[in-house]
């Protein structure tokens, strides 16, 4: 086996919306700097998804200067001002998670509850409001964003090919929503680490994804197909769930480069 290296680095600033593909990255509390700090919530404070909006593959939110820039087909441009630290708290839930948000732009909750044809708002997880890790798999006091449970997911570029090779039709990594792909390993093998090093920092290999609908809608048109998971299940099932990727936890701040060499720890 040669040697590993960081190929490529997605950062997500809204949950369930399109990712974006970086080369430099900084690592914060929550994960990477940007990524899943907002997402939207229905009139309960409840966190939407591609899950029931598949739409929200085709958001477009493009950070400017601490703002957001949001592109959908059919909607006008629209940009948000930068989130306030301070301001009015809304509690909201991920999950079984509950947090403290802020929401702060009237004109954004407009704009998405026209596009989905629901009512729902813009939220904002400022840094004083802590969501913890599962403790199951965490130390304590480390956080999360607004992903689904962990700060980070890994995928190889060898599971990638090696369920291509056995699609018709390939599919990019974009649709499994990584936060952080590598090169030079067997398809795989994340599977099997425990702790790695890219740079500066620690990170450990702590969960396997499991993977939901998600990975079925085309980012392109927001369309639902079988695959890429009827494939998967043919042989990535255990447990009645289907697994692809693994969840990490990193051990203190540092900054990731794509072309960054990774380290395999015991």
């Amino acid at each position: 086996m040669g040697e590993i290296t960081l190929s490529e680095i997605w950062q997500h600033p809204v949950k369930s919306l399109r990712g974006l593909p970086l080369q430099r990255a900084e690592l914060e509390a929550k994960g990477l700097a940007g990524d899943r700090r907002w997402m939207l919530v229905d009139g309960n404070g409840r966190f939407i998804t591609q899950r029931e909006q598949s739409r929200l593959s085709l958001v477009d939110a493009l950070p400017q200067d601490g703002a957001l820039a949001f592109a959908a087909p059919g909607m006008p441009p629209l940009t948000t001002a930068s989130p306030p630290e301070g301001g009015e708290r809304l509690a909201v839930t991920i999950w079984r998670d509950p947090c403290e948000a802020v929401a702060p732009s009237a004109e954004a909750d407009h704009w998405f509850s026209d596009y989905l044809g629901q009512a729902c708002r813009l939220v904002y997880l400022p840094d004083d409001s802590l969501r913890p890790v599962d403790p199951d798999y965490a130390r304590p006091g480390e956080q999360v964003g607004f992903a689904d449970g962990f700060p980070l997911l890994l995928i190889s570029q060898g599971s990638l090919d090696d369920l291509n090779s056995r699609l018709e039709t390939p599919l990019p990594m974009r649709r499994f929503r990584p936060n952080l792909v590598v090169s030079g390993c067997e398809p795989h093998a994340e599977d099997g680490w425990r702790r790695i090093r890219i740079g500066e920092t620690t990170f450990r290999v702590v969960k396997p994804c499991s993977r939901c609908i998600i990975p079925t809608i085309d980012p392109a048109t927001g369309e639902r197909s079988p695959e890429p998971l009827r494939t998967l299940a043919g042989y990535r099932r255990r447990d009645n769930r289907i697994y692809f990727g693994q969840n990490l936890v990193h051990e203190g701040n540092g900054i990731l480069e794509v072309g960054m060499a990774v380290e395999l720890l015991p």
